[in-house]
């Protein structure tokens, strides 16, 4: 017999039995409700840090997978997407709420600890198995289009399309949002403002693609995620 042939019977030894099937479909079921349980438990406690960047993270998340899908990511980027959209700003936990809360424009030394909260949330989650490449994403979430952002000055398509895409969604929500010591900005001025800073700050094609349904779908998102009244949007 060639060395290169194995018999039959050996070969069906080799092959993986029902029970060894049924053992790992459980694993994988155990690994993805693990996932999903430090997803809802980091987003918990956004919201017991501020309950608006709780409910403004879950904004986010159904409007990045919006995008998402229209710009054809592949299944594990929309992914990462979700968990980056949701917990891009789990770094504002080590923020003090005198800075995070301020009603005032905050100073140079205040501002430089504010954009530490990006890194702070890469430190976090990169030490999760599974969450390695959402960490890099939050990492880069306020990098700018033009290579003006931060941390690292990254610009064009050095920027993870992920960051890309949480960076135009982030910024929209925070301009339409109403916060206890302001109110958000009417729609066509949000609007405005995305275009203004597209190509600089954001992405083209992706501020392209989310403001394709932006409106039409906002009292649907608002209503997912309670918090942010539509008329203080529109």
């Amino acid at each position: 017999m060639p060395n290169n042939e194995i018999p039959a019977s050996a070969m069906s030894s080799l092959a993986p039995c029902a029970t060894d099937l049924l053992r790992i479909k459980q694993l994988e079921e155990q690994i993805s409700a693990l996932r999903k349980s430090v997803i809802c438990a980091f987003n918990h406690l956004l919201d017991l840090k501020d309950l608006n960047t709780g409910v403004h993270s879950t904004r986010l998340a159904e409007w990045g997978m919006r995008v998402g899908h229209e710009l054809g990511l592949e299944e594990a980027q929309l992914q990462n997407l979700e968990v980056a959209a949701l917990l891009h700003d789990i770094g504002k936990v080590g923020i003090p709420d005198s800075i995070l809360l301020k009603p005032e424009r905050l100073g140079a030394e205040e501002y430089a600890l504010m954009k530490k909260h990006s890194e702070y949330g890469w430190a976090v989650l990169r030490m999760l198995p599974g969450f390695e490449r959402a960490a890099l994403d939050i990492l880069h979430h306020h990098e700018s289009f033009d290579g003006k952002g931060y941390p690292a000055g990254l610009k064009k398509n050095e920027i993870p399309v992920v960051s890309r895409i949480v960076c135009v969604i982030d910024a929209f929500d925070a301009m339409v949002s109403s916060r206890p010591y302001r109110k958000g900005l009417p729609y066509q001025e949000a609007v405005r403002r995305l275009n203004v800073a597209s190509g600089t700050q954001f992405d083209p094609t992706v501020v392209q693609s989310f403001l394709s349904f932006a409106k039409s779908e906002m009292s649907v998102v608002f209503a997912a995620a309670p918090g942010t009244s539509l008329s203080s949007a529109l």
